[in-house]
């Protein structure tokens, strides 16, 4: 990986290096993320550390009333189905899609080691929506996720922040860019240096609960 230092209002701060599990857990606790630089995703992979970043800290999300009602119909699980929630997020027919085989394939790596969880949202059998990301420390690192019908992903990042928020200690939830609709459910966006201050702190804190002593390619238990 090539880094020139990252100038404020840069938010491609490397271009090359791999993705072995290794080379993403460093890159993570140094502030930075993996795309592709070409087309959907494909190759080089570029290391990103936007700036400003957008962030979940806990007691900001927004849920909606329609979303709680949704939820209360479905039923959400954790590590359930990663593969399946990282194919729902790499479906060639959204907008703006950058994950790759390569990518996905990573992400299972890191699954299977432990690194990498899921939240699932199920209507009956059927897969509705999802989240995926890292767990370092008390860094969640949200990659992407996706719905099916209406409000399923925000009922997952909902369960995701009650799994960050079970024992009670602070966490840092990193969706990397705000946008319109991430900034409506309580994203705040902060500069990189004050990213970077909160990261240290969070990477050296033990993993929530939830995840503590899962061995390599163990599930964690449902929400409900």
């Amino acid at each position: 990986m090539t880094t020139d230092g990252a100038l404020p209002g840069e938010d491609l701060v490397g271009i090359g290096a791999d993705l072995a599990p290794g080379t993403i857990l460093a890159a993570y606790r140094a502030g930075l993320f993996p795309m592709g630089l070409g087309e959907g995703g494909a190759p080089p992979i570029g290391w990103w550390s936007p700036d400003p970043r957008g962030i979940l800290l806990p007691g900001d999300l927004h849920l909606s009333r329609s979303a709680r009602r949704a939820g209360r119909g479905w039923r959400t699980t954790v590590d359930e189905a990663f593969e399946a929630v990282v194919e729902g997020c790499a479906d060639p027919r959204r907008d703006g899609g950058w994950i790759t085989r390569d990518v996905a394939e990573a992400y299972g790596t890191l699954h299977r080691l432990g690194w990498a969880h899921s939240v699932e949202v199920w209507s009956g059998d059927d897969l509705v929506g999802g989240v995926y990301g890292l767990a370092v420390g008390r860094l969640f690192a949200g990659e992407s996720m996706f719905h099916r019908v209406p409000d399923a992903s925000k009922v997952a990042l909902h369960a995701l922040v009650g799994v960050l928020s079970e024992d009670g200690e602070p966490w840092l939830l990193d969706v990397q860019w705000q946008t319109p609709h991430l900034r409506s459910l309580g994203v705040t966006a902060v500069g990189r240096s004050s990213y970077l201050d909160l990261l240290r702190e969070r990477v050296a804190q033990d993993l929530p609960r939830r995840w503590r002593g899962i061995p390599p390619g163990g599930r964690a238990a449902a929400t409900r």
